[in-house]
């Protein structure tokens, strides 16, 4: 029966940690798959960023993807020897973070502790303002008392401290689409590549490159404050340095995103699409029935350190 709980305590750990690098990888690209917030897509890239500085160019998407609340999503995340998975569904963040969202985990040792639960290593996730459910299948519902869904509140996350805590609350809440574009803009070192198909749409390639021991406002386009921010989201994630490249449609909106770089727990690479900017997002909560909440599986299996 300990091995049992342990067992599932681990692998409700490792969702809560996966779910949360889903939503800051994710959410903090801001890429479209079909060019432009109606999701129609086959026009070339915008003029204005085409021939804008790169700087200015970026500016102008950050300004028009902050005021685009909703997206499709689909991509794809490799964080070392963690876990490697893929994911797809829409996703919200007009107030705090909502949607839902089918993952499937085809590596690591995230995904080896959904299997050794029984899993097929895919799941549902629904994200909500103060917390998010996950829904590992019928295995892990066996282990629950029947119930299929675990609730994980924010707050309690954050209790927890370390990678369970505060990094969740941070990342979950705070990842925008705008971020991938503050990225390139706080490197300092923004280069536009040229034009590119991305799934049939004209548009217009940048990178960069982000130090974050080298970040400074002297060498940046960001304010303090907004370079501060986004420092203190890099430390929070582990992330020491990346390489950020972006596509941009002809809607100053992003097509593409690709990320890689390192982490104080190895390397990471992500690759995300988004469609339908602005596409409406509605979800509901799990039946109270239907869920168990994340402390009282913390209750049963002990420490989160003796169940891992």
């Amino acid at each position: 029966m300990r091995t049992t709980t342990a067992r599932r305590m681990g692998t409700a750990l490792a969702v809560a940690a996966a779910l949360t690098s889903m939503a800051a990888c994710s959410g903090s690209d801001g890429s479209e798959r079909s060019g432009g917030s109606d999701g129609s897509g086959k026009g070339k890239a915008g003029s204005a960023v085409a021939k804008a500085s790169p700087v200015a160019a970026l500016k102008q998407v950050q300004q028009k993807t902050g005021g685009v609340r909703s997206a499709k999503v689909d991509g794809t995340i490799e964080m070392g020897t963690t876990v490697s998975m893929k994911q797809s569904g829409t996703l919200d963040w007009a107030d705090g973070l909502t949607g839902e969202m089918s993952i499937t985990y085809t590596g690591g040792a995230m995904g080896e502790a959904l299997k050794q639960s029984g899993g097929d290593g895919s799941m549902k996730a629904r994200y909500f303002k103060d917390e998010y459910y996950a829904n590992m299948g019928a295995a892990m519902a066996a282990n629950t008392g029947g119930k299929n869904w675990i609730q994980y509140s924010y707050k309690d996350l954050a209790e927890l401290g370390g990678a369970s805590g505060d990094v969740m609350q941070d990342q979950a809440r705070n990842s925008t689409p705008e971020q991938g574009v503050k990225a390139l803009l706080a490197s300092g070192d923004v280069k536009k590549v040229g034009q590119e198909d991305v799934r049939g749409v004209s548009a217009t390639h940048y990178s960069g490159t982000v130090d974050v021991a080298e970040l400074t406002a002297k060498n940046s386009e960001l304010d303090e404050k907004q370079l501060a921010e986004f420092k203190e989201q890099l430390a929070l994630a582990g992330v020491t340095t990346q390489t950020v490249d972006i596509w941009v449609d002809e809607n100053d909106l992003l097509v593409k995103k690709a990320e890689r770089g390192e982490m104080k727990t190895g390397e990471f690479n992500s690759t995300f699409f988004y469609s339908d900017y602005g596409t409406e997002v509605s979800v509901e909560k799990p039946p109270a029935s239907d869920t168990v909440d994340f402390t009282e599986l913390l209750k049963q299996g002990g420490t989160p350190g003796a169940a891992s």
